[in-house]
């Protein structure tokens, strides 16, 4: 028996080192994969770098570079305009990392996707007016970025989500206020001043409440409540 055991002893020794390769060729395999993919990103081939990390999520969903595959997959679906799928990835992320170092920059994301769907950079690229389209996109960019100021206040991402409030609140109250011309224009007066009185009450920093006062000015009068036209010129003429 004594014999033996040295053949045993080599044998486990055999096995566990045979047991061991595919890990290390598993670990190698996915190194290499992801450096491609850095590669793709640093030369702009998002859709190429996108297919790549998508693979490697998918073989590798635990493996040592699992978060940030993740992080560099949001960042690479928005480059291509796949809102879609950039969100489900930022929810995801979200839900499975909910203390992760990064998540302010992942809400950040979210946001920027976000304003991608609503349209407002082709918006502002080509000076078109798309004030009556819904803006639901906008509305939850707004809610994305706030959140982000609110838990992240001192994140390196905060100062511009700030600034993207501000226009965001300008495209909102754009759009209230083409509501508010609308219901003017087919004489739904109490309709146009109830949108006029909602956008002095809630986008008070921007340019739009000037003409809301002058539709509320006009509504009020046309339906003879002469006082609350009044008190709206008033505020018009004190202001503007």
């Amino acid at each position: 028996m004594k014999a033996v055991l040295p053949i045993v002893i080599l044998t486990l020794l055999f096995l566990s080192g045979c047991s061991s390769r595919p890990q290390d060729q598993s670990r190698s395999s996915v190194e290499q994969m992801y450096e491609t993919s850095q590669g793709y990103i640093r030369g702009g081939r998002y859709a190429d770098a996108a297919a790549l990390l998508r693979q490697i999520n998918n073989q590798f969903p635990f493996g040592p570079f699992a978060q940030q595959v993740q992080l560099d997959l949001i960042f690479v679906e928005y480059k291509i305009g796949e809102q879609d799928r950039a969100l489900t990835t930022i929810d995801r992320f979200l839900t499975l990392n909910p203390n992760h170092a990064d998540n302010d920059y992942v809400r950040y994301m979210r946001g920027l996707v976000h304003l991608q769907a609503e349209g407002a950079f082709f918006q502002d690229l080509f000076r078109i007016d798309r004030s009556d389209r819904n803006p639901v996109y906008a509305e939850n960019a707004f809610q994305d970025f706030r959140e982000l100021v609110t838990r992240h206040p001192d994140s390196p991402f905060a100062a511009d989500a700030r600034q993207r409030m501000v226009g965001i609140k300008a495209r909102l109250a754009r759009h209230e206020l083409a509501v508010a011309e609308y219901y003017l224009r087919r004489g739904a007066y109490m309709a146009a001043a109830n949108r006029g009185v909602y956008i002095v009450d809630n986008f008070q920093d921007v340019n739009e409440v000037e003409r809301a006062l002058e539709i509320m000015v006009s509504a009020y009068s046309a339906l003879g409540l002469n006082e609350q036209a009044d008190d709206a010129r008033q505020v018009l003429r004190a202001n503007f």
